[in-house]
């Protein structure tokens, strides 16, 4: 196999904030694989690493590059899905997650006839749309309204906002005004791991009078037994997120939720280490009973459309975290939509042509 690839730095249509900060621009590098004798037919896949949360860099995935295409020149393309994963787990490693996922999706695509179809399903044929959650960045309370509105205009029936960087006061009174606009809405809201541990449990109390539905990592990663007491005191289920990054053994996942115990677990190929490693997961979280939903990590449309149609695989898994593809001013051209509180594929729609520098 052939391999070549590009950085493209994607630009926010706005200041989209977290308790991270604010993001402004996300660079990603998107990478094709080919057949030597058959350059025309190709996958694309995409490696998006966030800053100051993905285990690697861009700089890292790119300087990886040419190793790779090294090793994927020795390859023959795998004739199973079983085998793709395989494959990528053995030409990158865990250190590189958004790569692996990368290279996964882009054989995938190209076992699959190079059309972006990375599973054969529903949501690709356009017969299942994938319902997603509505989501409210951070910034001043006017502000997070305005999109609240908007998002219950359009049909959301579940809107999960970030909260945890703004003064908590102000981000009750804009739950308190999506709860008063409706009593049946969804709410989740995503903390990032901004709550201070001594206050936990006071702002828990305040959100289980709201009706929420779940909290992501509420308190910052690594805090076990905190975690552990918090899953089994709060009134306010909660969903780990950045708490699962950096687990690459099956035995170990399965320790890590035994040990919390969390009610929902939410799971980010790019940030994972891809397709099989979710797949992992869900595996895991449905032998104890824990809940799950799929959530893109800031990908382009390439790696948005790799995990939507993951999520395809799984037609009754309910509110998906997949809003995200109408963030940026320069995202690739596809033919994803979003459609209300729907996401779909447009079977007429055109990808891209995306120029490769290598």
């Amino acid at each position: 196999m052939n391999l070549e690839s590009t950085v493209r730095t994607l630009h926010f249509k706005f200041d989209a904030g977290t308790s991270r900060g604010v993001l402004k621009e996300h660079p990603i590098c998107l990478i094709k694989v080919s057949l030597l004798d058959n350059p025309n037919e190709f996958g694309l896949g995409e490696a998006a690493p966030l800053e100051k949360l993905s285990v690697e860099t861009i700089d890292e995935v790119v300087d990886f590059i040419p190793e790779l295409r090294k090793r994927l020149m020795e390859e023959e393309l795998p004739l199973r899905e079983e085998e793709v994963y395989s494959v990528a787990s053995s030409l990158v490693p865990s250190s590189l997650p958004s790569l692996r996922f990368a290279l996964e999706t882009a054989m995938l695509d190209l076992l699959n006839g190079g059309v972006s179809r990375i599973y054969e399903n529903k949501f690709y044929s356009a017969e299942k749309d994938i319902p997603i959650n509505g989501l409210i960045w951070m910034g001043e309370p006017d502000y997070m309204k305005e999109q609240i509105d908007r998002k219950l205009h359009a049909g959301y029936k579940c809107i999960k906002l970030k909260v945890g960087a703004i003064d908590f006061g102000q981000e009750l009174a804009v739950l308190e005004y999506l709860r008063n606009k409706s009593s049946s809405v969804v709410i989740r809201v995503d903390a990032n791991g901004g709550f201070p541990t001594n206050e936990v449990f006071s702002r828990l109390s305040e959100l289980e009078k709201l009706k929420i539905h779940s909290i992501e990592q509420p308190i910052m990663a690594g805090q076990f037994e905190a975690m552990q007491l918090i899953c089994k005191k709060t009134g306010v289920p909660v969903a780990l997120d950045e708490e699962l990054i950096g687990y690459h053994e099956q035995s170990r996942r399965m320790e890590l939720l035994k040990l919390i115990r969390p009610q929902y677990i939410i799971l980010k190929p790019t940030l994972l280490g891809g397709l099989r490693a979710t797949m992992d997961w869900i595996k895991i979280a449905q032998t104890l009973g824990i809940g799950w939903w799929l959530t893109s990590a800031l990908e382009s449309n390439v790696g948005l459309n790799a995990i939507a149609q993951f999520a395809g695989e799984f037609p009754d898994a309910g509110y998906q975290g997949l809003g995200t593809g109408q963030l940026y001013e320069n995202n690739v051209l596809s033919p994803l939509e979003i459609n209300g509180e729907f996401l779909g594929y447009n079977i007429s729609g055109n990808w891209e042509k995306i120029q490769f520098d290598s």
